[in-house]
């Protein structure tokens, strides 16, 4: 009896020392599980740093990085180009983020996970892996999940990519551990199905699911989007719901901001000699990597402006975004790259932001779009303006001036020369009420290609109709549905 008295007494003991211990350490566990979607450990720190942190009144920065083992892995277990398992470890991601915190102290980045760089069982990885999960922990770095390395559904059926998402968001939990959920994926490009999926099955409800501009790049076109967070309809990733009947509960975003005027262009060209690539503006391959450290960083911060500085007046907040592979830390030993990793022109890039706009948020993915999410609930309200002049790098022409004007019913694009105030041309009137249909699937060893949502007039000029027009020579319907939104603009255009 006296036997069984001490045993309650010690298991007593122990459940009271255990309910103190949980008290003390803030109950991760209980937590993290109260906390849903939002799943970090340390998302009640994450919420002090910024206590009030609201959407309108703000510039954001969201800075991501990917980890794979191969350039292009297509699928779980076929992949094309390089393999880049040796400048993945420890070592490249230490510099990585060490380079980080140095040019904006106190950033929140998101790492996103490939199938394989998850499943790697060699020592590199596996210490790879531990390290970001203790950023996580220092910083509240946010991990997450990749599929199919930018290019999911250019490889692999809907259905194959709604499994790769359900296993490979539980192998980030299993990783991370405590219960922890990311807040969003970052997908390259994901299919309308694909993002419903994510909304209603996995409860994830932000996803990098489109990137703006992309066409004649890579392994893959995705034309046709706005350049801000939307939800997308079920009909096409790249077109904004219209109503409850498409609406899908995932705010897509892009993946790099763009300087608008190379943006016109498919692809890259030669210019003066150089090599100047269509995605010029913040990524680093396009910039610091090609042009070098000086001219890098003077688009960068110029695409930059363009958005914390005008696009700030226009819009009431601002937003610029970036992944930044974790293989270009020392990918010049594969790629060559002519000898440069790009990372002193992100310090440079992040510090210059820091000084010009010293309340920007460097925020993670997650956060920045579940803080969209919350201020917007449909796309209804959505009016997105831009105006930027050229930076003079490459074919960033300092003469040229580009509106865009972005919403759930149209994006259209003006484009004029300031300096000679030549005649203002439409060169791009994408409409959004137009029924939009994705791809199928892809065959087994097939690949898809196109995925872009192009109709009235495309900013690329890849087919004859795609030729610049002006306003007025739109017939009188499409005129109309201009005028219901900006009411004068046809006019001011038009120097009436």
């Amino acid at each position: 009896m006296r036997r069984h008295l001490i045993l309650s007494w010690l298991l007593l003991v122990s459940f009271s020392c255990g309910i103190a211990f949980c008290l003390l350490a803030g109950c991760n566990e209980i937590h993290n599980h109260q906390t849903g979607a939002a799943g970090h450990s340390d998302s009640a720190a994450q919420q002090l740093m910024y206590p009030d942190l609201q959407l309108l009144g703000n510039r954001f920065f969201t800075f991501n990085t990917v980890v794979r083992v191969n350039q292009i892995e297509t699928t779980r277990d076929v992949n094309h180009g390089e393999d880049e398992s040796s400048v993945h470890s420890p070592k490249e991601a230490r510099v990585f983020r060490q380079a980080v915190e140095k040019g904006w102290p106190g950033a929140r980045i998101t790492w996103a996970f490939s199938w394989l760089a998850l499943k790697d069982q060699r020592p590199n990885y596996r210490g790879l892996r531990k390290l970001v999960v203790s950023y996580h922990k220092k910083y509240g770095d946010e991990i997450t999940f990749i599929p199919g390395a930018y290019f999911a559904n250019m490889y692999n059926t809907r259905r194959q990519v709604n499994r790769d998402l359900h296993e490979g968001l539980q192998m980030v939990s299993d990783m991370v551990g405590g219960r922890y959920r990311p807040q969003s994926v970052i997908a390259g490009f994901l299919s309308a199905e694909n993002l419903r999926y994510l909304a209603e099955e996995e409860g994830i409800h932000v996803c990098q699911g489109n990137i703006w501009s992309q066409y004649a790049i890579d392994n893959g076109d995705g034309e046709g989007s706005i350049s801000y967070p939307y939800y997308p309809s079920r009909e096409h990733f790249c077109k904004p719901a219209r109503g409850k009947e498409d609406f899908i509960d995932c705010v897509n975003l892009d993946g790099w901001t763009m300087d608008f005027l190379t943006a016109k262009y498919p692809g890259g060209r030669i210019i003066n000699g150089q090599w100047c690539g269509s995605r010029q503006g913040v990524g680093p391959i396009e910039t610091v990597i090609r042009l070098g450290t000086e001219t890098g960083t003077k688009d960068m911060l110029a695409t930059t402006a363009a958005h914390f500085d005008k696009g700030f007046e226009l819009n009431g907040f601002a937003w610029v975004t970036c992944i930044w592979e974790l293989a270009l830390v020392e990918g010049r030993k594969i790629y060559g790259y002519q000898g440069r990793n790009g990372l002193d022109g992100m310090v440079i890039w992040f510090t210059e932001m820091r000084r010009r706009w010293p309340k920007a948020k460097c925020i993670t993915q997650g956060e920045f779009g579940l803080l969209w999410r919350k201020q917007f609930k449909n796309n209804d309200d959505l009016d997105y303006r831009f105006v930027m002049r050229g930076s003079g790098t490459c074919g960033s022409d300092p003469c040229m001036e580009i509106q865009w004007f972005m919403n759930k019913d149209f994006r259209l694009a003006l484009l004029r020369d300031w300096q000679s105030e030549s005649d203002t041309k439409l060169i791009d009137f994408t409409r959004y009420d137009l029924k939009a249909a994705e791809p199928a699937d892809p065959k087994p060893g097939q690949h898809i290609r196109n995925w872009s949502l192009m109709n009235r007039l495309n900013q690329k000029g890849t087919r004859p109709q795609d030729e610049p027009i002006t306003i007025g020579q739109l017939n009188a319907d499409e005129q109309a549905m201009i005028k219901r939104r900006y009411p004068g603009l046809i006019n001011y255009v038009s120097g009436e």
